[in-house]
């Protein structure tokens, strides 16, 4: 009975882990083309009007506010946009990009380019911490109250004027 318990309870990790981290690996490869000038100032599905100068994209089916990392794979250029539209409305098209977006993946002289794209999630932490490491395993450098009594230098020529509070009169 236990035996059982502790496979049902492995399973159930592994479900849910495997559902909260697969939207991490989701990657989609298609085509992207990006706004017409003649869309500036009308309004996208989500009710703003469109701004060329904006990292924003189309997308038909991922939710508003998604923030996308959209890659280049001709050159590597990366950029990060946020879904604010539908579409694009041809249906061999991937994603439809900002005109602002467009240019940093230098895609606007072709018109239409191979992209790669993929959910991005903030990740504060992504640099690694350096953690030093001895003979001994993790350590951390100290000083002895001793050590630092020593580096203390005192500059006897001055004297020391006594502190006045910032309301007290001269």
């Amino acid at each position: 009975m236990v035996l059982q318990m502790k496979k049902i309870v492995l399973l159930f990790v592994t479900l849910i882990t495997g559902a909260l981290f697969m939207h991490m690996h989701s990657q989609q490869t298609g085509k992207a083309s990006f706004y017409a000038p003649r869309f500036q100032g009308k309004k996208m599905s989500n009710g703003i009007p469109y701004h060329g100068d904006s990292l924003t994209c189309a997308h038909r089916t991922l939710p508003f506010g998604t923030m996308l990392e959209v890659r280049n794979p001709e050159n590597d250029r990366r950029v990060v946009v946020k879904v604010t539209d539908r579409g694009p409305r041809i249906r061999s098209r991937l994603i439809d990009l900002s005109y602002a977006a467009a240019k940093e993946l230098d895609i606007v002289a072709k018109g239409i380019a191979q992209v790669e794209i993929k959910e991005w999630v903030f990740n504060p932490f992504y640099l690694p911490i350096p953690v030093p490491f001895g003979s001994y395993g993790l350590f951390v450098s100290t000083k002895t109250a001793a050590e630092i009594l020593s580096e203390l230098t005192i500059d006897k020529s001055k004297p020391i004027a006594p502190y006045r509070f910032p309301f007290e009169k001269e």
